[in-house]
This record gives structure tokens, C-alpha cells and sequence, in this order.
């Protein structure tokens, strides 16, 4: 069990680093062709709409379904738009829309979301431990509005190069530095914490997305 969740997230992790680096190449690279926004934005619409649908959320699903179909549509009969913006709008909306779900869970009456994910991770869950991990909601959500308007100020203030820069390569950095940071802080802080592996987290996150 351990081991295929292992190679799953590898295999997640590789497919991942490969669409990173196929789409930094396609927005500053590679000859202009409005097939290009086609290949950097077509996975990131497919993941959100099978999500969507997955979880219920027809709206989302059908809302993502239909943005997918568009941008097909305009590829195929050479519309000129720009792509530079709908990247931009691409990164800044994935970021707002996790923002939106980290912050809509720390509403009153509400239980924050790493607050619900610790608790299947960890047997014994303190009133500590609860203030801890709002704040780790809270953190995130910040994280991701900041992401947000730091991209939106390159794209308005940078060259292109130094948005897709960022874009592409600086922001999973820094997922894994908030990961790495959180983690190494949570311990420090915290030692109440049962010591919990990436795979835990990761069997919780995929719990809660059932």
C-alpha cells in the first residue's frame, strides 16, 4: 500500500515537473501559435474539471469543460488573443480560487481545512493543536493571495521572461518551501504533534477530496 501511493506520488511529482517545464518553454520559447495556450492551459483545465465533477461540484466541472472547449475553438480557427494575459489569468486564478478555499473554511462556524486534515492524521488533537493549525490555514491562505498579487504585478511591471519566470519555476519552489518550513516549525513548536509522514498527509488530503 505504502509503496503504491509512493510510486503514485512520484509519478505525480514527474508529471508535474515535466508540465512545468513544457509549458515555461511554450510561453517564452517556442514559435507563436495560439496552439500554444492550448498545451499550457488544456491539463490545468482537464485536472480542474475532473476534480470538479469528482467532487461534486458541477458548476466548476462544466464551468472548466466549457473554457476548455473555447480555447480549443480558438486554436482551431486562429483567433488572435493574448496569450500572455490568459497566462497570467491562468496562474492568478488557480492561486485565487485556492485562496478562496483555504480562507472560506476559517468563516465562523467553520472548521479550517488543515484543522479537518490534521485530525485524520493525528489521534490525540489538543486545543493547541487546533489554534495551530487555523493559523496554518490562515498562513496559506495568505500565501496564496500573495501569489496572487505578486504575479499580477510582474505581468503589469516585469518583461514577460521574468513573470514565467516566477510563474513557472519560482512558485512550486516556494509550495515546497511552505511545506518544508511549516513542517520543520509545526515540531519546534509544537512537539504534541505525532510525528506524521508526507504519505499520511497526502492519504488525508485524498480522503477528503472523496
Amino acid at each position: 500500500m505504502a509503496l503504491r501511493l509512493g510510486l503514485r506520488v512520484a509519478a505525480i511529482v514527474g508529471v508535474g515537473a515535466l508540465y512545468v517545464g513544457v509549458s515555461h518553454w511554450l510561453m517564452t520559447r517556442a514559435p507563436a501559435s495560439p496552439w500554444n495556450m492550448v498545451g499550457v492551459l488544456a491539463p490545468m483545465l482537464t485536472a480542474i474539471a475532473l476534480g470538479a465533477w469528482r467532487a461534486n461540484q458541477r458548476w466548476l466541472g462544466a464551468l472548466s469543460t466549457l473554457l476548455l472547449v473555447a480555447l480549443c475553438a480558438q486554436a482551431v480557427i486562429g483567433l488572435q488573443l493574448a496569450p500572455g494575459l490568459l497566462y497570467m489569468a491562468q496562474h492568478v486564478g488557480v492561486n485565487a480560487m485556492l485562496a478562496a478555499g483555504f480562507g472560506s473554511t476559517l468563516r465562523a462556524g467553520h472548521t479550517p481545512l488543515i484543522t479537518t486534515l490534521a485530525r485524520r492524521v493525528h489521534r490525540n488533537f489538543t486545543p493547541e493543536m487546533q489554534v495551530y493549525t487555523r493559523k496554518c490555514t490562515l498562513a496559506w491562505t495568505l500565501y496564496f493571495v500573495g501569489i496572487a498579487l505578486v504575479s499580477i504585478a510582474l505581468y503589469a511591471f516585469a518583461p514577460f521572461d521574468t513573470w514565467a519566470f516566477f510563474a513557472n519555476l519560482i512558485s512550486p519552489v516556494t509550495v515546497a518551501v511552505m511545506f518544508g518550513g511549516e513542517y520543520l516549525l509545526r515540531y519546534r513548536l509544537h512537539p504534541e504533534f505525532e510525528r506524521a509522514s508526507v504519505a499520511d498527509a497526502i492519504r488525508s488530503y485524498m480522503h477528503s477530496a472523496k
